[in-house]
């Protein structure tokens, strides 16, 4: 009976406090869409499932064995929770140092071994290696799952607490034991500063324009406009776009970039929880409406880069060669909170503009191209970059889809 009660007190401290800090309204990098006001009083109509916040509040400052406590700690400890049973990869709690690193990623720059993880199926899970980051030199890759860093098992880990554990300053060394499939292995990458430049661009042989974006950053839609500019200057007969192993970032840095592609139409739905709609829509200002166009795309092209992929593919605008993309259909809202912390909360589904959700499934690419398995004394071939290559000079390409995995013959 103790332990019922003790129980139905601690979820209660976890959504009192919730209102209780108060959150403050800003615009997210991620979905910049009005969530909520502050709120600093508990709701009236709360008032009577609140009333064993107070009791276990009490308890612990009154009968707990080591006082006094840190009434900071509990209270992070009591959002985390909080937003951890909902059972959301992508909706989390952000500490002061936390909140203060991933704003510094997004503005362009941060320590640490460059690798976008998330939580799934309770492991630690590899988005993408940072183009130019030590975790891509160390040859980490897409689906990989961190089980340990430095010996500190990472298993059922909250991802920032995770994240933290594998951060660190530059010039020191990580030690990370990998899964990848069935096999382990031990990684040790040395730390640095992760330079995070949005986009490549080069004129390739036979006149072909190539342009890699590896980030949504808040600088990536300047970058890339000034890039396509001069790519289109040189009037080339096609366009590769490169979003392979890009993770994605800020929706809206998202929608300005897929404009430059995509006659007027549709780019995305977000629906919320309500049932209501958000449409994003294209217009006729794009540098690059009528260029011929392949995307390449691969299990590390996530978020964002679905939402640029999925618009393309749906509005019929270019061809997808590559491999089947991440799966992230969610949209994610970002608040600061009073104490330096911040919460990152999944406000919708983001739908293609045929109103398929990728989520967990992915985009799958008109054309199935592998790449070779890495051989350290065979020069390397990307056969995906071949293979879009051949397609814009008329040659003719093989799609090989992966073989389907019957589950019933175990």
């Amino acid at each position: 009976m103790k332990e019922r009660v003790f129980t139905i007190a601690t979820v209660a401290i976890i959504i009192f406090l919730a209102f209780g800090l108060g959150y403050f309204l800003g615009q997210s990098p991620w979905a910049p869409y009005p969530l909520f006001g502050a709120a600093t009083t508990t709701p009236d109509e709360a008032e009577e499932a609140f009333a064993p916040f107070w009791e276990a509040w009490n308890l612990v400052h009154t009968r707990y064995y080591d006082l006094p406590v840190d009434d900071n700690l509990l209270t992070e400890g009591a959002i985390d929770g909080m937003l951890s049973v909902l059972g959301d990869d992508h909706t989390r709690y952000l500490s002061p140092s936390d909140e203060e690193a991933a704003r510094q990623s997004m503005s362009g720059e941060f320590q640490g071994i460059g690798a976008e993880v998330e939580g799934r199926d309770g492991f630690i899970t590899v988005v993408s290696p940072i183009e130019g980051s030590p975790a891509e030199a160390a040859g980490l890759q897409p689906g990989d799952r961190l089980l340990r860093a430095d010996g500190v098992d990472l298993t059922g880990m909250d991802v920032s607490e995770a994240a933290a554990l594998v951060r660190g300053p530059a010039g020191t060394a990580v030690l990370l034991l990998v899964a990848r499939g069935e096999e382990q292995f031990e990684l040790e990458i040395v730390r640095d500063v992760v330079a995070l430049k949005s986009v490549r661009s080069e004129i390739l042989d036979d006149n072909i324009a190539y342009l890699r974006l590896n980030r949504f950053g808040d600088n990536s839609g300047e970058e890339l406009s000034d890039a396509l500019a001069a790519l289109m200057a040189a009037n080339p007969q096609g366009l590769i776009l490169d979003l392979r192993r890009n993770p994605g970032g800020a929706l809206d840095t998202a929608v300005v970039i897929a404009d430059e592609f995509l006659p007027e139409g549709t780019i995305l739905i977000e629906r919320f929880g309500n049932d209501n709609e958000r449409l994003y829509e294209s217009t006729d200002k794009g540098q690059a409406e009528e260029i011929p166009l392949v995307v390449l795309i691969d299990e590390g092209s996530a978020s964002a880069s679905e939402v640029l992929a999925g618009a393309i593919r749906d509005e019929k605008r270019g061809t997808l060669i590559g491999q089947t993309t991440f799966g992230k259909g969610t949209v994610q809202t970002w608040a600061s909170l009073s104490n330096g912390g911040g919460v990152r909360l999944t406000i919708a589904r983001w739908l293609t503009p045929n109103e398929t959700w990728v989520h967990k499934q992915g985009i799958a690419p008109d054309y199935f191209i592998p790449l070779p398995e890495f051989n350290p004394d065979v020069e390397y071939e990307d056969t995906q970059l071949q293979a879009a290559i051949d397609f814009l000079l008329g040659e003719k390409i093989i799609s090989v889809p992966p073989v389907a995995i019957d589950e019933s013959e175990g």
